[in-house]
């Protein structure tokens, strides 16, 4: 893995590596290169490599829908990715840990410390891996949570909902089937967002006259992918 984590390569990791006297960072296959990393990596001598892998295991299929009644128990290949920026790391550690206690498998994105970082690459990360089929949902943490929900509902297939408290996690998921959850860690306590956590992740889409109204929301995205 990269050192941010699966999918996503920054100024930071290059630093890194030019700090440990490295020629070469290896990355995987598919990670996105930020615009500074890149910089940084031609100024400073520094090769970007992806690494060869012998074998790439199937993306995990996303979580069906339980049936009325049914168990709410995390379904297998419900993994969880969780990217943050530096406002939002504490939190994020935290949730991974809450969210691995539930039973979901996690894919964590980045960012790895407090040090200052840009909240869009890893909102982005996120989204993306949700939007391959890499992840089941996601969850991107910032300050307030907002701009982490503008970032990833720019990628095609995501509808992400800032919620800040329980009612609006439900409601995110019952009425708008929203796979990314962003959370403002400047905004609303680690106690409450382990519920609303754990409230996004157990509800399920209503359907009904809630799906008429997502495919529209579906439909104004594809007038701008033509």
């Amino acid at each position: 893995m990269t050192p941010q984590g699966r999918g996503l390569v920054t100024e930071q990791d290059v630093r890194a590596a030019h700090s440990a006297g490295k020629k070469t960072l290896e990355i995987d296959p598919g990670s996105l290169v930020t615009p500074l990393a890149a910089e940084f990596a031609a100024a400073s001598g520094i090769g970007i490599v992806t690494r060869v892998e012998t074998v790439k295991p199937p993306s995990p299929s996303p979580a069906p829908s339980p049936a009325p009644g049914a168990s709410l128990l995390p379904a297998e290949g419900s993994r969880v990715a969780f990217g943050s920026d530096h406002g939002g790391y504490l939190l994020k550690q935290s949730l991974i840990k809450y969210a691995e206690t539930l039973g979901y498998a996690v894919l964590d994105v980045g960012t790895s410390s407090e040090e200052p970082c840009d909240y869009p690459d890893f909102a982005y990360a996120v989204a993306r891996a949700v939007s391959t089929g890499e992840a089941w949902r996601g969850v991107a943490i910032d300050g307030a949570g907002i701009g982490s929900s503008i970032a990833a509902n720019k990628v095609p297939g995501i509808r992400a909902a800032c919620c800040h408290n329980e009612f609006v996690a439900r409601n995110s998921r019952e009425h708008n089937d929203a796979n990314v959850l962003t959370l403002g860690s400047r905004v609303t306590g680690i106690e409450v967002c382990k519920e609303i956590l754990r409230i996004w992740l157990e509800s399920w889409f209503a359907g009904g006259r809630h799906k008429g109204r997502v495919d529209k929301i579906i439909d104004i995205e594809r007038r701008y992918l033509k």
